[in-house]
């Protein structure tokens, strides 16, 4: 009888620890998670202590984030072709001193089998042909093969137009680091660059996100100097003053929304010169001006484009030379969509026969 208790309180002490061993593991399993979560907390503490330091003793960190051209699209920028870009050429000018800017100069369509096997010479003596030409200027973030960007070189020659897109310095293949002065000086070189060849042709400059802050430093220094563009085109235009409630700072979108850190980013933007004031711009601009703005742009809000319309209009006293086009939200076309709409082609139309 002993024998037969002693065997049941065995089995019975055996059937018991597999229970006890389950709880220790989950006992376990919620401690690694608690210190887990501690850890993680700490450190996203450490970071945003840390991260206004490391912005002060390495402003470099700043300039990366601004203008994030670090990031690129892993092309052969030098073979257009292998993007479908047939009756373009590839290029490489010098702005100014250990500065050389990879440039496309994609000619109108009516040319492409003129086009085929031509070489520099070609192409340079085709901007005199008295074809409109545009100068493009993209925004930040990767370089002249973004989709969007050869979207807008495919619809200008389309029309007819020559397009010459132009990596920044710091951006794609282009050598040297971006900064404001810089870009704005590597945008006047390819003016300067492109004025001399084409002849009288109209020259237009059309500027996207970032680039319509070195598009408006550009032609009002062009202005300045007596040799203004014959027209410029502002595509999802910022400033960097005050914006609208509910809309991130141009610059800092994507960057933390903790007030200390953004105070302190802000102070390192105004250290780096980030002001490109395209508000102050648009009041001195005396040229044909088109506005081109999405109403769903989650980046920039399309208020601004209506503010910059009023103040060029105001400022040249005219109804006839600043155009403002809006883009319905339901179209989805965001901040990088506008080369979507099928009306577009004919919207660049009309402005620049109202040019010549």
């Amino acid at each position: 009888m002993r024998r037969r208790v002693d065997e049941a309180a065995g089995s019975e002490q055996t059937e018991k620890k597999p229970a006890k061993g389950k709880k220790a593991v989950e006992a376990r399993a919620r401690s690694s998670w608690k210190v887990w979560l501690k850890w993680t907390f700490l450190a996203l503490c450490v970071l945003y202590v840390v991260t206004p330091f490391l912005l002060r003793l390495f402003p470099g960190i700043v300039q990366h984030l601004v203008y994030s051209h670090a990031i690129l699209y892993f092309v052969d920028l030098s073979r257009p072709a292998d993007l479908g870009l047939n009756h373009t050429v590839n290029m490489y000018l010098t702005s100014e001193e250990g500065v050389t800017l990879g440039v496309w100069h994609t000619v109108p369509e009516n040319k492409w089998k003129e086009a085929q096997g031509k070489g520099l010479d070609w192409y340079e003596k085709s901007l005199g042909d008295g074809s409109p030409v545009f100068i493009y200027l993209h925004g930040n973030t990767n370089n002249r093969a973004a989709p969007h960007r050869i979207a807008v070189a495919n619809i200008l020659s389309s029309l007819g137009y020559h397009a010459v897109v132009m990596d920044y310095r710091g951006f794609g293949d282009s050598t040297g680091e971006p900064t404001e002065p810089g870009l704005t000086t590597d945008a006047l070189y390819l003016y300067h660059w492109v004025r001399e060849r084409s002849k009288g042709s109209p020259l237009i400059i059309w500027g996207h996100s970032l680039g319509t802050g070195v598009s408006t430093n550009t032609a009002v220094k062009l202005q300045e100097q007596g040799n203004p563009a014959d027209g410029v085109i502002l595509e999802g235009a910022f400033k960097t003053g005050k914006v609208p409630p509910g809309y991130p700072h141009p610059f800092t979108w994507y960057y933390w929304k903790f007030p200390y850190i953004q105070y302190f980013f802000q102070d390192r933007l105004k250290n780096n010169k980030f002001t490109f004031p395209s508000d102050e711009n648009v009041q001195k601009m005396r040229m044909p001006l088109l506005i081109l703005h999405s109403k769903d742009d989650h980046l920039v809000p399309y208020q601004i484009a209506e503010e910059f319309y009023s103040t060029a209009k105001s400022a040249m006293k005219s109804d006839d030379r600043v155009k403002l086009v809006l883009f319905d939200a339901s179209h989805g076309y965001l901040h990088n969509g506008l080369y979507r709409d099928p009306a577009l082609p004919g919207i660049i139309r009309e402005f620049v026969d109202s040019i010549i």
